[in-house]
């Protein structure tokens, strides 16, 4: 059975957000071209919807979706004023909530981590939201760590997402995680997505688009991503970009919110998953493939970043087929 993704539309609902789950979900097929997910949306009572633009949607489904959701979405809502001044939400919403099976992951998209926090969902958790509300957000929920500077937040059960795009970041995110990342990446070709953002990279308050598009570090990110099996020190990344050491990192973080060792290492990371999940390479040529050297420091990365060894992170996701030669990675759907 595929699994089912129940959408929550409340009044005031972003359209592009509530969008977005069913967009992600459906584009995500076996190879013969079977969706892996059901997405439905619901509202309270299965009423009409005023969404925060100047029309209304029509719902087919009211709360009693629950009953069989697998995850439940809750698309991005402006906190009201009254969340804000008191951080409680009205009661029947409260009552919905409540009805959410303890098995059923959850998902806020953007501001609606507030309805999640009001409702002590993340109380103890680590969490985001739009940037601009991340101090409201802390001031009002003291019990959330809250991270502005991060794209997305996997508690396990229960995941926030930054404003926007972010919610497209955190569906594939979810897609990988039950699918592997050949499966995420073929979604996301479909959606004319990035396929792979990291959930900690920064949600680019600061500068979307460097100012000066001559001096960016774009292809020298290109550059790199081409050689990542290779020994690349910092001081390699500047002299191809053609700045000093000190000008480009300050370039660097400006156009991709963190360092260029940190998303080397994280580029390193995500090609390393991709050949677990679709090659038969043994662990020592993938390290060295992706750059990591050795096994030793493979492992280390995975257990630091992912929680996982790379051989129980191969386990839990799409095993190669054993008819396919050793060294061949499978092609994606689509």
């Amino acid at each position: 059975m595929p699994h089912h993704v129940a959408v929550l539309a409340l009044d005031g609902v972003l359209p592009l957000d509530l969008g977005i789950p069913a967009r992600v979900f459906n584009e995500a097929c076996t190879t013969d071209g079977t969706r892996l997910y059901s997405v439905s949306t619901f509202s309270l009572g299965g009423r009409p919807v005023r969404t925060h633009e100047d029309f209304q949607i029509l719902v087919d489904h009211d709360e009693d979706l629950l009953q069989t959701a697998d995850t439940v979405v809750i698309a991005t809502l402006e906190p009201s004023e009254d969340l804000l001044a008191t951080g409680t939400q009205p009661d029947d919403l409260a009552a919905v909530l409540d009805r959410i099976r303890p098995q059923t992951r959850i998902v806020s998209l953007c501001t609606s981590a507030f309805l999640l926090a009001a409702a002590g969902l993340l109380n103890g958790l680590r969490a985001t939201t739009h940037w601009a509300l991340c101090d409201r957000f802390a001031r009002l929920f003291p019990d959330v760590e809250v991270d502005p500077n991060v794209l997305l937040v996997d508690n396990g059960r229960i995941l926030t997402s930054a404003g926007g795009a972010a919610g497209i970041d955190t569906c594939l995110h979810l897609v990988r995680l039950d699918h592997g990342a050949t499966v995420a990446a073929a979604a996301a070709r479909r959606c004319v997505a990035a396929p792979w953002r990291e959930g900690g990279q920064a949600q680019f308050i600061e500068h979307l688009v460097p100012q000066d598009t001559d001096r960016s570090t774009s292809a020298t990110r290109q550059w790199a991503l081409e050689r990542l099996a290779e020994p690349i020190t910092l001081e390699d990344m500047a002299r191809q970009a053609h700045m000093s050491v000190r000008t480009f990192t300050r370039r660097f973080r400006s156009e991709t919110g963190i360092s260029p060792l940190k998303w080397l290492a994280q580029r390193r990371l995500a090609h390393a998953r991709l050949l677990l999940e679709s090659t038969d390479l043994t662990i020592a040529r993938i390290a060295t493939a992706c750059g990591f050297g050795d096994p030793v420091a493979l492992r280390k990365q995975f257990h630091t970043y992912v929680g996982l060894s790379p051989v129980a992170y191969r386990r839990a996701h799409n095993a190669p087929d054993p008819a396919i030669p050793a060294g061949v990675v499978r092609a994606a759907a689509g």
